[in-house]
């Protein structure tokens, strides 16, 4: 009896009765047990007491513990089906293990717990499992610790959407995340006004009332979706986005300034043969300059080397337009750190009066685009909302994915996704008896 004791002690289960163990061969524990008798014949999906069915396929089955030292442990007990009111004809449950699991709960908190930190291969050789069984155990722990999901909305006031990718080929998930917060709140497969109208469908229409600002970049859908739902919030273009674009114009005037200079050298003396003579005058490097200026060019005036300041100065004398080009995206970087909304509106009207007649077409068009979105930044300057925290939450998720070696089902990666990044309590098994 006291041998009981201890294996139902070291196993961490409860409601259970050890009936009988034995040592393989190979050095695996088997635990036979069984679970008490109230409970006994319970629903596996919600545990209601149950009417006992049949012995399925009869038999028994096996789950899985924590390895004892080197040893690996397994829980076996007799199987059998109940009628469930609510469910139907369904497997009964175990107190050690959850419903179409083959591991005890204890360890499949660890393989979770680990899992957030490590590989899955890692994961899988140190637990000595396959590695695709670690993607069902991940979302069996996300369905019991988020078993309501709508709590993640209460409260929505200021909200952040996004897309990034996470497979090759195009392969993109929708993020939201609460500001207030800095979680993610909801996560799901593709993009655009399709996929972002299935997030404002899960809220109520108190909750699409309280939502004041939503923030993201350009994209036409996130608009349709705000006029579609919730007409009174106003949005918020990313700042890093509308800086982007003007990098995006600049190096694009850099490439065409590059190609002008490989078509008309400054230097037109024919090429000879052999090395050049003594106080001939140096090969014009004009092209190649142009070309390895992108990062002096993208930089902050601030964090420029010397070599890259001298870069600067080379462009100043050598293109004016690349140099005006560069003006430009740095007065417009400049407008979102002015102190007031009306300064900022002040220096922005200047910008799109200044690239609206500078004689350079991607600005131009450049100036459009911001017209088309002008409401949206001065929100954002008047506001202070930026995507800075669902950057980097992406920046998390394609981690996670580069961790894992790869998702096969994209379920799978929306719970990893929602159990790391939101706020979703993951502990390990002995945190959990400490709470």
């Amino acid at each position: 009896m006291l041998t009981k004791k201890i294996l139902k002690s070291i196993l961490n289960v409860k409601h259970t009765a050890i009936d009988d163990m034995k040592i393989l061969p190979d050095g695996t524990i088997v635990i036979k047990a069984h679970p008490t008798k109230d409970e006994q014949c319970r629903c596996g999906i919600c545990g209601r007491k149950s009417v006992h069915y049949d012995n399925g396929r009869g038999g028994t089955r096996s789950w899985r513990a924590c390895d004892w030292n080197t040893h690996k442990v397994y829980i076996v007990a007799d199987i059998h089906r109940v009628m469930c009111p609510k469910h139907g004809v369904v497997t009964a449950s175990v107190p050690w293990a959850r419903h179409k699991s083959r591991f005890t709960k204890e360890f499949e908190e660890l393989a979770t717990w680990l899992s957030l930190s490590c590989a899955k291969t890692a994961v899988a050789s140190l637990l000595r499992i396959s590695w695709n069984t670690i993607g069902p155990i991940i979302s069996r722990m996300r369905a019991e610790l988020d078993a309501n999901p709508a709590a993640h909305f209460v409260g929505l006031v200021r909200i952040g959407v996004d897309e990034t990718s996470y497979k090759k080929g195009h392969k993109y998930i929708t993020v939201v995340i609460n500001h207030d917060t800095g979680k993610v709140i909801w996560a799901h497969e593709g993009h655009g006004k399709t996929i972002f109208t299935k997030f404002f469908k899960l809220l109520s229409k108190e909750q699409l009332a309280n939502i004041q600002l939503v923030s993201g970049d350009g994209a036409k859908w996130i608009q349709a979706c705000i006029n579609d739902f919730c007409p009174v919030a106003k949005r918020c273009i990313d700042p890093f986005h509308v800086v982007q674009w003007a990098t995006e114009a600049l190096d694009e005037v850099r490439r065409l300034a590059w190609r002008d200079a490989l078509r008309n050298p400054a230097d037109k003396t024919p090429k000879k043969r052999g090395r050049p003579k003594k106080g001939a005058p140096k090969k014009d490097t004009t092209a190649k300059d142009l070309k390895g200026s992108r990062f002096a060019l993208g930089k902050a005036p601030e964090h420029l080397t010397k070599k890259q300041q001298a870069q600067l100065e080379f462009i100043a004398k050598a293109d004016k337009r690349l140099y005006r080009a560069y003006l430009l995206k740095e007065k417009l970087r400049l407008v979102f750190q002015c102190e007031n909304v009306a300064i900022a509106k002040k220096e922005l009207d200047g910008w799109i009066k200044w690239a609206q007649h500078g004689r350079i077409n991607v600005f131009v068009e450049l100036q459009r685009k911001i017209r088309r979105h002008y409401d949206a930044i001065l929100a954002t300057m008047e506001h202070h909302l930026s995507n800075a925290v669902l950057e980097a939450t992406n920046r998390k998720i394609k981690l996670s994915v580069y961790m894992a070696y790869g998702f096969r089902n994209i379920d799978n990666m929306i719970d990893m996704i929602m159990l790391r990044c939101s706020d979703i309590d993951v502990r390990l098994p002995w945190d959990y008896e400490a709470a």
